[in-house]
């Protein structure tokens, strides 16, 4: 039976895609591309946005059209959270919600022996404990790995339908992730990317330390490699956590802190456990430790009720951390969530306008980082060759950079000298010492 899969939305769906492959391969099955002829298509979808959801409708039909007579079966949080509506869309013949994805092999094959639409999806109270896929030997990058610790959270912000999508926190067994870790080493992979759908949540329900202990025991592993976390959510953790840390070598200089608003009103409207003050003492931390320690975060524009005084606020937020990269996103009502029955909603006309500005800020603030960075020496994982022929890969502190070398230079580490600002990062020299 030929496979093909289409994957949208985070980090964790690719990490799931990449072990549902793994299981169907292991079984005899042949994986193909998304674009190919197949027995079945899997669609492993999101629900972030409203937009996520039409995105994931229009693949759904997308692939059908490639095979008419194929099985086309939707897996993840858009499955999760609207069964009903997913079940209905035309050519659809599987619904598997996001803890029944390990499951996907065997309701394949049940439908083509008697061909009954299937719909598996628990309630959220249901969604409580670890499904463990198994350890993943391989990812589409041969330099870089993501390893899922956790599902779950249990944070509920006023605009994130996640939770009801992802369920209760839980932690995957701390050895088998070393495990995993292990294998991945072994096979040549030189960063571990560490993701969940709340990362800092790792290990609350475990009883131990949380990510602290995860993080010791594969700084401790053999190999040449780096630990990247995917993100740390200041809604769980503090300067004195994240000072723990700091602490571990084989940690990269490099966080994902997404702050949402630089307002505290708008914080509170959000549901965000924390403050500018505690987001900002956070950095201090970071900062000096590595004054070019890499910080990206994701800033919210149009929230409802976020006044001209509190969108200053995030504006003044990146100029007082020095972010390396924001990511800027306008609010969209969620069905589903508290923010979208707030009063106060922001016009599309103002939405685009903030927007505007905050990319500009946050391209000007990259701009200063990268000035700051020329002349430093940081060590660079090459993993791919530019168009223009170019050694690309990432600083430990996440600067993209660009270098003259060989194709044997892939996958490897390298000391840089950074240069000067170059598209979407910097060039780089490679020196010897």
């Amino acid at each position: 039976m030929k496979i093909a899969f289409h994957t949208l939305g985070c980090k964790v769906n690719q990490y799931e895609s990449e072990a549902m492959k793994e299981q169907f391969a292991a079984a005899g099955h042949e994986i193909v591309g998304e674009e190919d002829f197949a027995d079945a298509y899997v669609i492993n979808t999101c629900t972030v946005t409203n937009l996520a959801d039409r995105k994931s409708r229009q693949y759904i039909r997308k692939m059908k059209k490639v095979n008419p007579g194929a099985v086309v079966a939707v897996t993840g949080c858009y499955a999760q959270v609207s069964p009903d509506e997913v079940s209905q869309i035309e050519g659809v013949n599987i619904v598997a919600g996001t803890n029944e994805k390990q499951n996907l092999l065997g309701y394949i094959e049940e439908y083509m022996a008697a061909g009954e639409t299937q719909c598996h999806v628990k309630a959220y109270e249901e969604l409580d404990k670890y499904q463990s896929s198994g350890l993943i030997t391989s990812m589409e990058s041969r330099t870089r790995a993501y390893i899922k610790i956790q599902e779950g959270c249990n944070r509920f912000c006023s605009y994130c339908i996640i939770p009801y999508a992802r369920g209760k926190v839980r932690s995957r067994a701390l050895a088998e992730i070393v495990e995993e870790a292990g294998g991945l080493i072994a096979k040549g992979f030189k960063e571990l990317i560490l993701t969940g759908i709340n990362t800092a949540l790792y290990g609350e329900d475990l009883g131990h330390g949380g990510i602290e202990p995860l993080i010791a025991e594969l700084n401790n592993l053999p190999g040449d490699f780096r630990i990247r976390l995917s993100s740390l959510e200041p809604t769980v953790i503090n300067a004195s956590y994240v000072q723990r840390l700091l602490k571990y070598e084989k940690l990269c200089p490099h966080l994902h802190l997404s702050i949402q608003s630089g307002s505290d009103h708008v914080l509170q409207l959000m549901n965000r456990r924390y403050n500018r003050t505690a987001y900002l003492d956070i950095v201090k931390v970071l900062k000096e430790f590595d004054p070019l320690y890499g910080i990206t975060t994701d800033i919210i524009v149009g929230f409802p009720g976020e006044t001209e005084e509190d969108f200053a606020d995030s504006l003044r937020i990146i100029d007082e951390v020095g972010f390396c990269k924001v990511h800027a996103f306008k609010y969209s009502p969620r069905k589903g969530t508290k923010a979208a029955e707030l009063g106060g909603q922001i016009s599309g006309e103002v939405k685009n306008s903030r927007s505007r500005i905050l990319i500009e800020k946050a391209e000007a603030d990259a701009g200063r980082f990268f000035t700051l960075c020329r002349g430093a020496k940081r060590q660079v994982l090459f993993e791919e060759i530019s168009e223009d022929g170019l050694l690309t890969g990432y600083t430990d502190n996440y600067i993209k950079v660009y270098a003259i070398g060989e194709n044997a230079m892939l996958n490897q580490f390298y000391n840089v000298k950074l240069l000067n600002e170059y598209k979407d990062g910097m060039k780089g020299e490679i020196v010897n010492d």
